[in-house]
């Protein structure tokens, strides 16, 4: 009983942080401070790499981890370059294309996920994982084409923001495979790989305001309008406590458990967004947004009873290995 309510306690973080992290970034992006809205999206993403640079130096401190670097600085520096790209696109997309649009973009990205995989590591999907992706593809195509897609603050542009879309996936794709492959071939620490690639990704953010002078921009709008800088500071703030709340999920009750509670995260940050910023929505785009979630939900539904068989299996070998000789 303790376990499953610490299990129920742990997804409600992640939801419930996530859920913030979501209404604050549509809110940043979308709604104008004043008559101005804001545009630097890199400086977002510096806001919360520090935040969680913070986060993993005093998470290895406690957990008595080594600060050196596990993995080489060069594969850090290359998922921080995709890391970067992808969070940049994400934020930028929310200036052309409303939040629910962004949240199933990252629902289409399981067919280039999928790609990623078999490209860098030659892994391998079943039959069931390509119906999948496939249904969610379809789903997420039918929505984008069959109703209202722009965000308040470009109403004939959502074009562009697809395009940022297109982008955001290709990056998130690669750096969640490399991100995989790191802990497979060097056996990095979670905290370890977190601290490396946020310093990594906070370099090239920095770097990447010096070189197009955005940090002016940034500087001047904060000067202007102060609150952007207590958003910003909230976003991180949720952005680095889901990350506490995901690790300790998948560390006491595995990446199953982890994998439908982020399912029900993008379903209840999608219902949260019409419902506070009052999006338009088609009967197709609803019926399109219901395929899209039901197939993640059989992913995940189906995930978990294979898990639970290969468990029992492994748990009948173990007593027939005990008892040899028990018929």
């Amino acid at each position: 009983m303790a376990s499953a309510a610490w299990c129920c306690a742990c997804g409600v973080g992640i939801i419930s942080m996530l859920v913030i992290y979501g209404i604050l970034q549509e809110r940043i992006m979308s709604i104008p401070y004043g008559h101005d809205y804001f545009t630097v999206s890199v400086f977002l993403v510096l806001c919360n790499r520090v935040a969680a640079i913070v986060f993993a130096m005093i998470m290895i401190y406690i957990k008595g981890e080594p600060f050196r670097n596990i993995a080489p600085l060069w594969k850090y520096i290359a998922i921080s370059f995709s890391n970067v790209a992808a969070s940049t696109c994400q934020y930028d997309a929310l200036k052309f294309v409303s939040f629910p649009v962004q949240m199933l973009g990252k629902s289409f990205k399981m067919m280039p996920v999928m790609c990623w995989g078999m490209a860098i590591s030659r892994k391998r999907y079943p039959p069931s994982d390509w119906l999948v992706a496939l249904v969610v593809t379809l789903g997420v195509s039918e929505f984008l084409i069959s109703g209202s897609i722009s965000s308040y603050r470009n109403e004939s542009s959502s074009f562009i923001g697809l395009l940022y879309l297109v982008a955001f996936v290709a990056f998130d794709g690669f750096t969640s495979t490399f991100q995989e492959k790191l802990f497979e071939d060097h056996k990095t620490s979670k905290y370890n790989q977190m601290l490396y690639i946020n310093l990594g990704s906070a370099v090239v953010a920095v770097g990447s305001m010096l070189i197009t002078g955005s940090y002016r921009v940034a500087w001047s709008f904060c000067c202007s309008h102060p609150a952007v800088l207590q958003d910003a500071f909230y976003l991180s703030v949720a952005a680095v406590s889901a990350q506490w709340f995901i690790y300790t999920q998948v560390k006491d009750f595995g990446a199953l458990v982890l994998a439908a509670t982020m399912n029900v995260r993008q379903l209840v940050s999608v219902l949260m967004s019409y419902w506070m910023f009052e999006h338009a929505i088609s009967s197709l785009q609803a019926l399109s947004l219901l395929c899209v979630f039901l197939a993640v939900f059989y992913k995940g539904a189906f995930s978990l009873l294979k898990s639970e068989e290969h468990e029992a299996l492994l748990s009948r070998q173990s007593v027939q290995s005990d008892f040899p000789f028990q018929k």
